[in-house]
């Protein structure tokens, strides 16, 4: 079984919560710092584009 790298997001709110990724060439894991064992999302890369695509664009017209 392949290991993911987590990599912490560069924005993250106040104290320990924190917005951790994992990603390979079929998968993305998506965990909170503040109990990074617990709620693991997992979604495809495709999915992850879309949604990171559309929060920037949210960001850009907000």
């Amino acid at each position: 079984m392949h290991q993911h790298s987590w990599r912490r997001s560069s924005y993250c709110g106040q104290g320990e919560s924190c917005l951790h990724v994992a990603a390979s060439h079929s998968t993305v894991k998506l965990t909170e710092s503040s109990d990074p064992t617990g709620a693991i999302l997992h979604t495809t890369p495709a999915a992850w584009a879309a949604l990171v695509r559309s929060v920037k664009e949210s960001h850009r017209h907000g």
